[in-house]
């Protein structure tokens, strides 16, 4: 996990945001060369969105590549560190925010991702039949926090829970907020990425982007460019659509 080895607020950023929803050995892959393409806050800031979604391809949640940039803008080079300041910033939630500041100013501020979670139920609710709440562990996660090095803490309990994942029955499964990934082969998400996809390579219309998905209903393909023109990605000037200029 190279992001650890130089935890600045700018890669702790980059990475808790690709690993929302992403396994770490797709995000290890595409840390190193996004950060080497976009150096900084500064430099995301400034790049083309075509430029970011291109470097992002193979991440999955295009939308998460977007709000990075968003929120590269908005800090303007220096992020806060206030958790009520970091939730208002696009595509970082409570959790996100927590982590942010353990591990870029190792500030100890209780958290909950997938893994911790997973230690907490393992070692307090082994026995439980009931689905464990988050609520019932954050006390625990509050009373247990390394307060002089939350930063090194945390690391462990991650690589804890990713440890007990791989050697028994997932403990989070016991979890009331557990949800099972739907799969992307088949899924409109994978339509979208696709449709985002064409229109990287060249500008599309709708006329051209229904032939090219031609299992797929006129409609659907439609509601989908539509969607993504209204999200941001994409605009549409005399029938043509490209990738949005920023």
């Amino acid at each position: 996990m190279v992001w650890r080895d130089d935890p600045t607020p700018y890669k702790v950023v980059v990475s808790e945001i690709m690993l929302q929803q992403t396994q770490v050995e797709r995000v290890a892959k595409k840390f190193d060369s996004f950060i080497k393409k976009f150096p900084s806050f500064s430099s995301l800031a400034k790049a083309p969105l075509h430029e970011v979604l291109k470097e992002w391809q193979g991440l999955g949640y295009n939308r998460r590549g977007l709000n990075l940039q968003k929120l590269a803008r908005a800090v303007n080079g220096k992020l806060p560190q206030i958790h009520e300041e970091l939730v208002e910033l696009p595509g970082i939630g409570p959790n996100t925010a927590g982590s942010i500041l353990a591990f870029a100013f190792n500030i100890p501020y209780p958290f909950i991702e997938t893994n911790i979670r997973t230690v907490f139920i393992h070692f307090f609710f082994n026995k439980s039949k009931q689905k464990i709440d988050d609520e019932k562990l954050m006390p625990l996660i509050e009373k247990t926090l390394d307060k002089k090095n939350p930063r090194e803490w945390y690391y462990a309990l991650m690589d804890y829970g990713a440890m007990l994942k791989k050697t028994q029955i997932n403990p989070s499964q016991r979890s009331k907020h557990h949800v099972k990934q739907s799969k992307f082969k088949g899924s409109n998400r994978e339509l979208r990425s696709h449709i985002l996809k064409e229109v990287l390579k060249k500008p599309q219309t709708i006329k051209s982007l229904i032939g090219l998905f031609p299992d797929k209903p006129a409609i659907t393909i439609g509601k989908n460019i539509k969607d993504l023109e209204k999200e941001g990605f994409i605009s549409k000037k005399k029938s043509i659509y490209t990738i949005t200029r920023g």
